[in-house]
């Protein structure tokens, strides 16, 4: 019997605004033999190392130093070398701001864009901003803050939890573009929501767009939701894996989050998002 062909040695990078499937799809690659990734959510505190003192995560090119990218590459040493596995699959949601910044420091990853309708994934973005505090959720993630980075973002978590107004659990969640705080000042939450969403769509868009097309595949997450395993396979195929898809990856993927808005939103909230992102929303459509 001939042997499994391995898959190919690769950083698979998933971009997507938050609420998008970006967990979903890293939890079915991940289920894959040979595909691994960190033993927590993001890595945010990771890809800001040597930049933490920016407030917003649109990190530039120019940002991506020959110290940050020795960090960076030892980090996916790391779990390569503790998980087993040649294939790294990355999902952090602010990578979606910061494309040119990965691309430099990661010259031969692959990227799967994975995006969603806009107002779905920001009705479900405004239940995350207002959700109650998980420690244990922020104690796997500050495995991995950078030992002579914690000071620094310990001081800084302690005064946003002072310093918090309203029902919100934080000032701010999910990836910070620039101006977020301007916006959150003056703007009901649902629309900061619309707004973050639509800047991390237009940025991956505008950013993987001059990239080699055999560097990049795109998924609506409408489209791999209603069919998991044909979605898993293509992107399998794009990797340059051999392996087969089947159920078992996607067993518990499913569609009941499309139109997740209009069960979430006033009828009022939802024309309103869908008229404020309509024009990344006619983009979107055809990437």
């Amino acid at each position: 019997m001939d042997a499994v062909a391995e898959p190919p040695i690769v950083d698979l990078v998933i971009v997507g605004a938050p609420r998008s499937g970006t967990n979903m799809l890293r939890d079915v690659l991940t289920r894959v033999p040979g595909f691994a990734t960190w033993p927590c959510d993001e890595i945010n505190y990771v890809w800001r190392h040597g930049n933490r003192d920016q407030l917003d995560d649109e990190l530039p090119a120019e940002a991506a130093t020959p110290s940050v990218r020795r960090y960076i590459e030892r980090s996916f040493s790391w779990v390569r070398k503790h998980r087993g596995s040649p294939v790294v699959v990355e999902k952090t949601c602010a990578t979606s701001l910061r494309v040119p910044f990965v691309d430099a420091l990661l010259p031969e990853a692959r990227f799967v864009f994975i995006h969603r309708d806009g107002a779905d994934a920001a009705a479900s973005a405004s239940q995350r901003w207002n959700a109650d505090l998980d420690l244990p959720y922020l104690a796997r993630k500050a495995r991995f803050v950078p030992t002579v980075d914690l000071p620094h973002y310990a001081r800084r978590y302690l005064r946003g939890r002072v310093s918090r107004r309203g029902p919100r659990s934080a000032p701010t969640w999910g990836p910070r573009f620039a101006g977020m705080d301007a916006e959150v000042a003056h703007r009901p939450l649902d629309e900061v929501c619309a707004l973050q969403w639509q800047r991390c769509v237009e940025f991956s868009m505008d950013a993987l767009a001059p990239l080699d097309p055999r560097r990049v595949h795109t998924v609506a997450y409408e489209r791999f939701v209603s069919d998991p395993v044909v979605e898993t396979q293509a992107i399998l195929d794009f990797v340059g894996a051999d392996r087969a898809a089947n159920d078992a990856l996607v067993h518990d993927v499913r569609a009941s989050s499309i139109g997740n808005a209009r069960r979430t939103w006033t009828d009022e909230q939802v024309d309103r998002i869908t008229r404020l992102i309509a024009r990344t929303e006619s983009r979107r459509a055809h990437v």
